[in-house]
């Protein structure tokens, strides 16, 4: 039986595929919903840098602007929901999207995680490997379902 229901999201137009599918599962099962999105840390701190070097009043802002707009990516995706009579919950993580998405996951003892199939960074995804194939990859017994564009 599903009863928890866990969605990222990074306002690309799989992942606002992959809410609205949501949305209708949970309001056929009843099951409540969760909505997820990460600040993915690797963007702000540069590799080649080491953290103790690197200028606070500059990273600061740069993670202010990625939490608001994961908040408003959230928002555009809790509308979706509502249209189906769902109210979800919101949460915004920073760290390694995979990592932090499996964390919540089993954190909140979900019973399905929705994804989309392909997010924002298609052309970074052939190279650093993407969200949802690390989901898939990683040592979870949570089942995913991968909604297709």
């Amino acid at each position: 039986m599903i009863s928890k229901i866990l969605v990222p999201t990074d306002g690309s137009k799989p992942a606002r595929k992959s809410v609205e599918y949501a949305a209708e599962l949970a309001r056929q099962t009843g099951a409540a919903l969760t909505l997820i999105s990460v600040i993915d840390k690797s963007y702000i701190i540069p590799k080649a840098m080491p953290v103790v070097k690197t200028k606070r009043m500059l990273m600061e802002p740069i993670e202010d602007y990625l939490r608001q707009s994961c908040e408003a990516y959230l928002e555009d995706a809790a509308r979706l929901c509502r249209k189906s009579g769902i109210e979800p919950k919101k949460i915004v993580r920073s760290g390694r999207p995979a990592e932090e998405i499996l964390k919540e996951a089993q954190k909140s003892k979900v019973d399905l995680i929705v994804i989309g199939s392909q997010g924002r960074s298609a052309l970074k995804a052939v190279v650093l490997g993407s969200v949802t194939f690390g989901i898939i990859n990683k040592e979870s017994k949570i089942p995913v379902l991968v909604v297709r564009k």
